[in-house]
């Protein structure tokens, strides 16, 4: 079940819900939204391999903004530290923001329980476009959970900005005979 904006606003004064900087303007009727931090993160190399940590380019954007280009990927923050202990979260983008051609989360929008810090987006945009630090981006959902709640302690855990993938600190040829093949 997905929590109403004026039960978010309740959440986050008992507690239950986390959000740093909580302005009750930017509650919606079953979301809150939030805004994009001032670093992104655009990866260097040409080939990623999930088995090397990836290299990758700090992007600090001043009130003038930055122009994201298309064909290219970008990690961005939330501003706000966002989660709660009892509740799972979503990320969606704001339709104002999806509508000028950006894609902030495309492919990893679920919070789980337990997990409170500013959440890393997945940006890419459709033709050039400036953005903002603060802008409005996105919007949270928060659900109910149903059973026995198990608390997020994944590698993210502790995140204070965005974060490239930590893919390469799992195994990724686990389970799978690696053959080296033109030797």
């Amino acid at each position: 079940m997905i929590l109403t904006g004026q039960e978010i606003e309740q959440q986050v004064a008992q507690g239950r819900v986390v959000i740093d900087g909580f302005d009750p303007a930017r509650i919606e009727p079953n979301s809150y939204g939030f805004r994009l931090a001032d670093t992104l993160l655009r990866y260097d190399d040409g080939v990623l391999d999930p088995a090397v940590p990836p290299r990758y380019e700090r992007l600090v954007m001043d009130d003038g903004g930055l122009v994201l280009e298309p064909h290219r990927f970008y990690l961005g923050s939330t501003l706000e530290a966002m989660g709660s202990e009892h509740h799972a979260a979503t990320l969606y983008a704001c339709r104002s923001v999806a509508t000028l051609g950006m894609w902030i989360q495309f492919s990893a929008p679920l919070g789980h329980s337990g997990a409170i810090f500013p959440w890393t987006l997945e940006i890419t945009v459709a033709q050039r476009l400036r953005v903002y630090p603060g802008m409005v981006v996105g919007k949270i959902a928060f659900w109910a959970l149903q059973g026995q709640p198990h608390r997020y302690a994944g590698k993210y855990t502790g995140s204070r900005s965005v974060v490239p993938s930590r893919l390469a600190q799992e195994s990724v040829h686990a389970g799978r005979e690696l053959v080296v093949t033109g030797r």
